[in-house]
């Protein structure tokens, strides 16, 4: 049967898959109030996918949940994928492997330290078999994008891309957009690899606004990426429909605050104002940057008054586990 038979043919949820499902909580809507809100007669939601589950959060259960269902169903034994120190990705990927009796395998970016830190460790005390690959090797990684394209793969082994980035991950997003019950103008993401983003671009209305914000420096690639993405999952909405001349979605790439893993003073202060307003813990490197430039868009008068806006927190708190050095990178 070839593979996107196979795909095509998963109607039902592995009952392992099931009985982890079953940990997690409801992703709540939180009403975000603000005076510069008000004044714009703008109202904002938070959707809360921290909350869905204490390891394996936000968009990382939602891209992985049914590539997992498709390993399962091929009877494969061993997950592989890739990610820097601080993944977010592999962190959730390590938990759920280990909750689902499958191996891990990850290629991370960059030497071995001498000492792991609270992510590496956390993968190795999962069974996380963890090999350190130079970053040139890293990159070119990259170019194997679906579940049996790594090289020399075994039949046992399923191949994930960085941060998740199969097709299949679009219809784990997509019920992010299903659970939400309220009418919104606007819908906003991080983007690493722009699979969020994608997934919900095939989702929404059609009238309805889809931002990203790029955690990227130079991320304009993130275009073309999110509409090879749509293309490979076409079967989940017709992909002309995302990418028509008047398309609803746009990245926005001036929010990085440096790069990618980078943070800034003016950064850190928001993200510690927004937590004491809001008591809503927010990281460094996606949804603190995408919350950042929203709120600098509403104040530039973006947005229409009256518009109804969700922002999406992916989840994924590693990045608070790290320190950030005098050039403002995030280790």
């Amino acid at each position: 049967m070839a593979a996107n038979q196979d795909i095509g043919s998963l109607q039902m949820l592995n009952e392992k898959l099931i009985a982890l499902e079953r940990q997690f909580q409801p992703s709540p809507l939180t009403p975000i109030f603000e005076d510069f809100l008000k004044a714009r007669h703008i109202q904002l939601w938070l959707k809360r996918d921290d909350l869905i589950h204490p390891i394996i959060s936000g968009n990382k259960w939602r891209k992985l949940k049914y590539s997992l269902n498709h390993a399962l169903f091929l009877q494969k034994d061993t997950l592989i994928s890739m990610g820097g120190a601080y993944s977010n990705h592999l962190h959730a990927l390590a938990y759920a492997g280990k909750c689902l009796n499958l191996k891990t395998r990850a290629f991370i970016r960059g030497e071995e330290p001498a000492v792991l830190n609270p992510t590496l460790q956390d993968l190795k005390t999962w069974g996380m078999d963890l090999q350190f690959v130079s970053r040139s090797d890293y990159r070119a990684l990259r170019d194997f994008k679906t579940f049996d394209a790594l090289p020399d793969i075994k039949p046992n082994e399923y191949w994930i891309p960085e941060g998740g980035a199969l097709a299949l991950a679009l219809q784990g997003v997509a019920e992010l957009i299903s659970e939400i019950s309220i009418d919104y103008d606007v819908i906003c993401t991080a983007c690493g690899t722009g699979t969020t983003l994608a997934g919900i671009i095939s989702a929404v209305a059609e009238n309805t606004q889809v931002l990203g914000f790029s955690a990227l420096k130079g991320g304009g690639f993130l275009n073309a990426d999110v509409e090879n993405i749509l293309r490979t999952a076409s079967p989940l909405k017709d992909w002309q429909s995302c990418l028509s001349a008047n398309k609803n979605w746009q990245i926005h790439l001036n929010y990085h605050l440096g790069g990618f893993a980078k943070s800034t003073p003016e950064l850190s202060a928001f993200m510690a104002e927004f937590e004491q307003r809001h008591g809503i813990v927010l990281e460094p490197i996606y949804t603190g940057k995408m919350l950042f430039g929203l709120y600098n868009l509403i104040q530039q008068n973006y947005f229409h008054n009256g518009q109804k806006i969700i922002a999406i927190h992916t989840g994924g708190l590693q990045g608070n586990r790290s320190s950030v050095k005098l050039d403002g990178s995030v280790i």
